[in-house]
Formats: structure tokens, sequence, C-alpha cells
């Protein structure tokens, strides 16, 4: 009888050693970090899904994203991050987004590209490439200054240059009349020369 006590004993005290060290394995794996979902959006491309990187590796939808990760999108994708309670961003294609965040809220710098806050329990502080930081609030976006110079460029810078190719081009219209008209040139036609025909 005593065997069997002695035996009872040690399966029950094998057996708590072994819940407690499953327990604190599993306290040890849960972590405090939190992640967001991505989802990416996009046509497919010669039977390929669309391409969104996440630190440089190709990601799908469903991937985990931690805080510190830089998200780029391809020219055919655009990629949702959901934060959960924090919020959903979005990256337009061709978007490069270094992007942090905690249970405070969101941040990220903007690399190229635009993104666009879709609802927030925060307003977003996003980073130009200038270093201007833009609060952006849910349906709101901020595109990176590199492609806003562009556009200033095409659509301002253009019409400067039209403007400096007319008053050449009206300065070189002006001298040649002035130069036709004057009294003082030389050549002068059907003017004092007598003009002798072949076929006389």
């Amino acid at each position: 009888m005593n065997s069997k006590l002695w035996i009872n004993k040690a399966l029950s005290t094998c057996l708590v050693v072994a819940i407690i060290a499953t327990y604190s394995m599993v306290a040890l794996a849960s972590s405090d970090r939190t992640a967001g979902e991505l989802l990416v959006i996009g046509k497919n491309t010669n039977s390929e899904a669309p391409l969104v990187k996440v630190n440089g590796e190709a990601a799908e939808s469903g991937r985990s994203v931690f805080s510190s990760s830089t998200i780029a999108t391809a020219e055919s994708a655009s990629a949702v991050i959901n934060l959960g309670k924090l919020g959903k961003i979005e990256l337009a294609p061709n978007t490069t987004l270094a992007l942090t965040f905690n249970e405070k809220g969101i941040n990220g710098d903007l690399l190229a590209g635009r993104v666009t806050v879709l609802n927030a329990s925060d307003s977003v502080n996003i980073v130009m490439p200038g270093g201007k930081t833009a609060k952006l609030n849910a349906g709101e976006s901020a595109t990176s200054s590199a492609q806003t110079q562009d556009d200033d460029t095409t659509s301002g810078g253009g019409g400067a240059a039209w403007l400096l190719y007319a008053v050449i081009i009206g300065g070189a219209a002006a001298a040649l009349i002035l130069a036709t008209t004057s009294n003082n040139n030389d050549i002068k036609l059907n003017g004092g020369s007598t003009v002798i025909s072949p076929t006389r």
C-alpha cells in the first residue's frame, strides 16, 4: 500500500511540474507586440498575384505587419494595413512607407507615393520627404513632396517655358519685319536693273 501511495505522489508531482512548464512556455511565447494585417489589392499580371513588399520580401494578403516595417507597393497593386482599433491606412500604387505604430497611435515616413487614412482612433502622423509632418484624420491623404514637385513642374514650369518661347519668337518676328521694311535696304526688287529674257 505504501508503494502505491509513493507512486501516486510521484505521478502527481510529475504532472504538476509538466503543467507549470507548459504554462510558463505559453507565457514566454505570448508577446505584447501590436501587429497589423496586410491586405493586397490589385490586378493579376501575367497570372501572378499583385506584388507588395514588406521589408524587401514579397508579401501576400493576410501577412502580419509589425511596427518599424517598410511597405512598398508595385505599380499594379495597392495595400491596406488593418491595425485593429488603431485604424486602417491605404497605400496607393508605387508607394513606399516606413510604418511605426503602438497602442498610442500610428506614425510613418512617406518615402514615395500616397498614403490615405481610411479610419483611425487618433490622427496619423506622416513625415514627408522634406521633413514636414502631416497630421491626417480619417479620409485624408498625403502625397510625397517629390511627386508634388513633379506635378508643379509639369503644370506651372511648362507655362513659364512657353512664355519664354513666345517672347523669343515674337522678338525674332519683330526684328524680321523691321529689317524688311527699312528704307536702308540695299536690295531692291524690280528696281533700276535691266532684265534680259532668253526667249526674246
